[in-house]
């Protein structure tokens, strides 16, 4: 995490606590002044899987983390007495940096199935034309081809790294592989390009609008996503009451 960022701890993770407008302005900057930067996004799935994976929440440590959901909203809520700035997901946040940057960027991508990421490439050079967006590899490469991948990776130089390996894993291999040779910002993004190569339908605006994009998620993928939601929403509420009791613990004792 960016020492000069305001932050909102959620069950020991640190968040920052941007607004939209803010949060572009820093990624922005760091692109502009070269300064190597890790972006991952917290939902409340993330941090339930940095609950139980003590090396996960290490390597978030390390990184600029974003707000994602209503989930972590809820947890700030009852754990700090205010929601965050703004509901800064991957889905929208990641191409916005694109959209809003204020000069060319070369982007590259990195992940998903094979000729996913390709249709993704397409959809934000759509959606921006200035960049140079090039796809370096699926999720899916062998050891040889993933250093293959790093060594082009490191003769392209993107100012963008996109990483979509899902959750814990693309963050830990940001951590192992990605170095400031290789790029300047790398983002974590998940399912992202799934979304925009319409592999994976999102919610209609209007459920997005209310906030409840999960429960169109679980009726669209009940067997994939079932334990994410009916069990994992619950239990991130609990591990924030929980971590909410021995936090209020720690603070009566130091009076």
């Amino acid at each position: 995490m960016q020492d000069d960022l305001a932050t909102l701890d959620i069950t020991g993770t640190q968040v920052a606590n941007l607004s939209q407008s803010e949060a572009l302005a820093f990624i922005h900057g760091r692109i502009a002044s070269k300064l190597f930067t890790s972006v991952n996004y917290l939902n409340a799935h993330c941090a339930n899987v940095a609950w139980a994976n003590n090396a996960y929440r290490q390597v978030l440590k390390q990184c600029t983390v974003l707000p994602d959901g209503v989930g972590v909203d809820i947890a700030a809520k009852i754990l700090h007495g205010q929601k965050f700035k703004s509901n800064l997901n991957g889905t929208d946040f990641t191409p916005l940096v694109l959209t809003s940057a204020p000069a060319p960027l070369k982007v590259a991508l990195y992940g998903a199935a094979p000729t996913i990421a390709q249709k993704a490439a397409q959809k934000l050079s759509a959606l921006d034309e200035r960049h140079d967006i090039q796809v370096v590899g699926h999720g899916f490469i062998n050891q040889d081809e993933q250093e293959d991948m790093l060594a082009a990776l490191a003769d392209y130089q993107p100012d963008i790294l996109l990483v979509a390996l899902g959750v814990p894993r693309q963050e830990f291999w940001i951590s192992e592989h990605i170095k400031p040779e290789h790029c300047t910002v790398v983002f974590g993004v998940g399912a992202l390009f799934d979304f925009l190569a319409d592999n994976v339908k999102r919610a209609p605006k209007w459920a997005r609008d209310l906030r409840i994009e999960w429960v169109y998620r679980l009726l669209q993928e009940p067997s994939r996503m079932w334990r994410r939601y009916i069990l994992g929403n619950p239990l991130f509420i609990l591990h924030v009451l929980q971590y909410n009791f021995f936090a209020q613990h720690r603070r009566n004792n130091k009076i």
